[in-house]
């Protein structure tokens, strides 16, 4: 009697939690975020290496073409560390085919000064201006990386957002009614939130982000498609990542 109470409870448990779950992703799936410009906002996606686009950032991307936004992106290097820096490279632009950011708006730089090496503290400085070059060329009014976190804590993300923090680029937070840039950071989640899947929109709800962007099931086929680009990354723990990551399905983000 003991051991059926058990499973009784086990699965009103269960049931109950699969609800919470899809009445959360009913809710806020497709819905378009407060504080975020719409119809004709110039956005740059700034990443460290190729697949970051796709491995993290694939819902904010979705999100902001839901919102007819013109999608830039600016990757700080080839991905090289392993001597596969020209494979990635077509691979990222594979997977922005797929993301719907096309070639002319998509830049790789590949300089022995942006090294893909965690163990490289890439110069925050130079990483600024050479951001700031690209933000006043294309006449970006928002701008999109990693938080302090990094995500992943990779050193190369992390110097993204320093770069980002960096005073002399002048973000308004959050965006004003005067023209001007604004910058949005990817929050970094603790390793058993990361691997929850939809079943972390809840306490992404908990505490609200500024922003939160959740795929349709749609559009987590098309991240996962992106994602499959990138051949040479996907060793049997990245496929691991793409059945449970919520970064494939969840974007929550701050405001500088």
């Amino acid at each position: 009697m003991e051991a059926v109470a058990f499973l009784c409870l086990a699965a009103a448990a269960l049931g109950w939690g699969f609800l919470w779950v899809w009445d959360s992703w009913e809710r806020v799936k497709g819905q378009e975020p407060a504080g975020v410009p719409r119809d004709g906002s110039r956005t740059l996606l700034v990443i460290a290496h190729p697949d970051d686009e796709a491995m993290f950032f694939a819902p904010t991307v979705l999100g902001l073409a839901r919102l007819r936004h013109r999608l830039f992106l600016l990757c700080f290097s080839a991905g090289n560390y392993y001597n596969q820096g020209e494979i990635r490279k077509k691979e990222l632009l594979q997977s922005c085919d797929v993301l719907g950011i096309p070639p002319s708006s998509i830049m790789i730089i590949d300089d022995r000064d942006f090294p893909d090496d965690p163990a490289v503290q890439w110069d925050t400085e130079r990483v600024a201006s050479t951001l700031l070059q690209h933000i006043e060329e294309n006449s970006i009014n928002l701008v999109v990386t990693f938080d302090a976190g990094g995500v992943s804590g990779h050193s190369n993300h992390v110097a993204l957002y320093a770069a980002v923090s960096d005073k002399t680029l002048h973000f308004s937070s959050p965006p004003t009614p005067q023209p001007g840039c604004s910058a949005l950071t990817l929050q970094s989640v603790g390793v058993l939130r990361k691997y929850l899947s939809l079943l972390d929109l809840p306490f992404s709800l908990l505490q609200p982000p500024d922003v939160l962007f959740v795929l349709t099931s749609k559009e987590v086929a098309q991240a996962k498609k992106a994602m499959s680009c990138h051949h040479s990354q996907l060793l049997w723990f990245r496929r691991l990542y793409v059945l449970f990551s919520r970064y494939l399905r969840i974007n929550s983000l701050h405001f500088l």
